[in-house]
């Protein structure tokens, strides 16, 4: 059996509804568990949750992208976990990442740059998407990695869009092929 952790915060509910696709996909694979664990608004996590993330195999973060970065509270929960990078407590696990935002860029790498530097100062072990881009004329919303995206989803909620109408479906879909790779690398290594 391997754990998959996901560790995220969501503002207005778009980056939880890719938190949850990330985690259909996960579970998708045998023999693997998903903990969702959600930072809340003053950027804390459930209690036991550090815990539960050093004895994950994975830990995939995601965060909105706010002003080209991690909304702060994902960066109080990564300035936290400078107690396990001490002990070296998520050395060698797999690391991935998402983030959502409302305009087509809107600087999302910056995003996911922040989740793959906090997984290197870990010892971890970074996995993208690995998806072609839905990149030709009739590609829309509807189509995996819509967003060209290889070091991590990068979806698109528009600014007026609830929860219930973004991220669009190629966007959940990716999240979701994402959290599949992630489960099935994780299945691999544990072989």
């Amino acid at each position: 059996m391997t754990t998959v952790a996901i560790v995220y915060f969501s503002g207005y509910g778009h980056t939880a509804k890719l938190a949850q696709a990330v985690a259909a996909g996960a579970a998708g694979v045998a023999a693997t568990r998903v903990d969702s664990y959600r930072i809340d608004g003053d950027g804390e996590l459930p209690e036991g949750a550090m815990e539960a993330l050093a004895a994950a195999d994975a830990i995939i973060y995601g965060s909105p992208t706010y002003m080209g970065a991690p909304a702060w509270q994902f960066k109080k929960f990564a300035d936290a976990s400078s107690k396990a990078w001490f002990t070296q407590a998520w050395k060698d696990k797999l690391a991935a990442g998402f983030t959502n935002s409302a305009s087509l860029n809107g600087d999302k790498f910056a995003t996911i740059e922040a989740f793959w530097t906090l997984s290197q100062q870990h010892g971890q072990v970074w996995i993208g998407t690995g998806l072609l881009p839905a990149n030709r004329k009739d590609s829309g919303a509807d189509d995996i990695n819509r967003a060209g995206a290889f070091g991590g989803v990068m979806a698109i909620s528009p600014a007026d869009a609830s929860a219930e109408e973004a991220p669009h479906q190629g966007d959940l879909d990716t999240a979701r092929l994402l959290g599949r790779r992630v489960a099935e690398w994780a299945a691999r290594l544990a072989a």
